[in-house]
């Protein structure tokens, strides 16, 4: 045929942008089908969908997933994790799964169909079971995320949270999940597409963030929208991002408080309800898809992008650079350009943000790390107007004041008989009289008797006991007030996800009750111990089923010869030195 001319060429480029902005197939039926299925999914297995499950099942059916049918079969799941590819090929790095039960697993088989409910009961897809297993999550998660490592968020879904079979299958869409924040700032893929096609934008990057904007941020967009000759997306993701971030309420009120600082005619906002997995190198690659399948060109790819942190021997994850190769190297069948991130700082003598690899040697350097950052605003200091905008800095400090107006948990651990109760209770009595914040005790014998009173002592159940135990002292510390708790909370994953729970609202200070199991036997006025060691009690904490020792608690105390008042003032001057009360 011959070497195109570049007339032919520029006309081929036009008609691949204008796919770009084309419709793409959404998994939804009519409204009409949707009434009749709702009636006739009365009589189907019902599945109430996680967080997460939902997060998914929304970009599956308004396309965001594309070319994703439904939750992933183990062909096309084995594939992914073994390949980044489906079975037929196609590029596609992360297994979309539906996690459930045992007990759920059990009562459904390929062939049966199950109804997909959001966690009021409403009915928003059904799924047509073609597959259902049990997956070897050790395998998934040394391939997808890198290392099976507990201290990375998703590796610890996957054993700690996550169901242990999967079902596969095809989904009919029914209806969206339910937003009532933020409508307007809501797009599908469609129509997104359809806003880029009125207004003529054949070129658009996508700017995908977690965090607050910052000074720096907007350079870097201004930046990358120049180099690419594109129109710019602020596409934050507002679904589930990594524990401990600033939650999505505040940080979409921080977006639209700078968004006038961007050029209107050439910049828009829209958020994205994705369950982000945190997954580095392959995470960069799917987010690269999504934002293709949302219309856009091109997509600004960050220096660490989607990284965890770091893992349990304290080493980063993902190499700094890591997510940029693999994006390169597949960027041609992604169908989206990369542009690479600037990591930019603020040069003091010339009063402006540059490019971190352009600053020359001998010039003022200045940066405040995320770190610092979170700092200044636990102990109320100055951020500078140099960092950022007046308008973010205000919004962070609603969410956010000094800890000393925040609410806290105090969450005491340790064997029966260690000594929790008693020193918790000599806390409460110096903390209210210290006054300033309203203190509520959560020990485990009382939340025993009124809140879990119909549990047993199975794993299940203490794991259940202690994670509504956290749900009140979230809710306490959420309203600036002071929990103290003292259960037993023999599991590291269980105590790790009550401290997630918390921390998204205040502070949560583990305490390690470390008195030894000899000295918890001696003191057992109530014979338990003896009691499981001749069998007579089942599954008893030290003696049956283990005690998992905190790592790093923020106090270990040792009550053995050691009066409770002084182990009680030894929690107070952790808490002074948290800057959580003054002594």
């Amino acid at each position: 045929m011959g070497t195109p001319s570049p007339f032919s060429t520029a006309i081929w480029y036009d008609l691949m942008q204008l796919a770009t902005h084309a419709p793409i197939p959404e998994l939804y039926v009519s409204y009409d089908s949707a009434q009749k299925l709702k009636r006739e999914a009365a009589d189907l297995p019902s599945w109430d969908l996680s967080p997460r499950q939902i997060c998914d099942l929304e970009l599956l059916m308004n396309g965001g997933f594309s070319p994703l049918k439904g939750f992933l079969g183990q062909a096309d799941y084995d594939s992914v994790v073994d390949t980044m590819r489906l079975a037929d090929g196609t590029l596609w790095p992360m297994p979309i799964t539906l996690d459930v039960s045992d007990t759920f697993a059990d009562g459904v088989a390929p062939g049966q169909d199950i109804a997909l409910r959001d966690r009021e009961g409403v009915i928003l897809a059904i799924l047509s079971v073609t597959d259902k297993w049990s997956p070897d999550k050790s395998r998934e998660a040394a391939a997808v995320f890198g290392a099976d490592d507990d201290a990375h968020p998703a590796v610890n879904y996957l054993h700690n949270e996550a169901g242990s079979v999967y079902i596969g299958g095809p989904i009919t869409g029914i209806q969206p999940p339910v937003h009532y924040d933020f409508k307007m700032r809501r797009d599908t893929p469609n129509e997104l597409r359809a806003y880029f096609r009125k207004l003529g934008w054949r070129r658009v990057v996508a700017f995908q963030t977690r965090n607050p904007l910052h000074r720096a941020h907007q350079e870097l967009t201004f930046r990358a929208a120049k180099e690419a000759q594109a129109n710019l997306l602020i596409h934050p993701v507002v679904g589930l991002t990594k524990p401990g971030d600033v939650d999505h309420f505040t940080r979409v009120r921080c977006y639209e408080a700078v968004l006038d600082k961007y050029p209107a005619s050439t910049t828009t906002m829209s958020l994205l309800n994705l369950a982000m997995r945190m997954a580095g190198p392959r995470e960069a690659v799917w987010h690269g898809l999504i934002r293709k399948n949302h219309g856009c060109t091109h997509m600004i790819v960050g220096r660490d992008h989607a990284g965890p942190g770091k893992n349990s021997a304290g080493e980063d994850f993902y190499g700094p650079y890591d997510a940029q190769e693999l994006f390169r190297a597949h960027q041609e069948e992604i169908g989206i350009e990369m542009v690479d991130f600037k990591h930019m700082v603020y040069v003091q003598d010339r009063a402006q943000y540059e490019p971190a690899d352009e600053v020359e040697d001998g010039a003022t350097v200045l940066n405040i790390s995320g770190t610092e950052l979170r700092r200044r605003l636990r102990e109320g200091l100055e951020i500078p107007e140099w960092f950022s905008f007046p308008e973010v800095v205000a919004q962070l400090r609603d969410r956010y004041p000094p800890r000393s107006q925040q609410g806290f948990t105090v969450f005491f651990t340790g064997l029966s008989g260690s000594g929790k109760s008693t020193v918790a209770n000599a806390l409460m009595v110096k903390l209210m009289e210290m006054g300033g914040r309203p203190v509520t005790l959560l020990d485990g014998d009382i939340v025993r008797k009124n809140l879990s009173s119909e549990l047993g002592f199975s794993k299940e159940h203490r794991d259940l006991n202690i994670r509504r135990i956290g749900y009140v002292a979230s809710e306490i510390t959420k309203n600036g007030g002071i929990a103290i708790c003292a259960p037993i909370a023999p599991y590291t994953a269980t105590r790790r996800a009550v401290r997630e729970e918390i921390e998204a609202f205040g502070a949560f200070v583990e305490v390690h009750v470390a008195t030894s199991l000899e000295e918890c036997e001696r003191r057992d006025r109530k014979g338990l111990y003896k009691l499981a060691r001749e069998g007579k009690i089942k599954e008893f904490t030290g003696i049956s089923d283990p005690y998992e020792t905190p790592a790093k608690p923020e106090l270990s105390l040792d009550t053995e010869n050691v009066e409770v008042d002084h182990c009680a003032h030894q929690v107070l001057l952790k808490l002074e030195q948290m800057g959580l009360v003054a002594v």
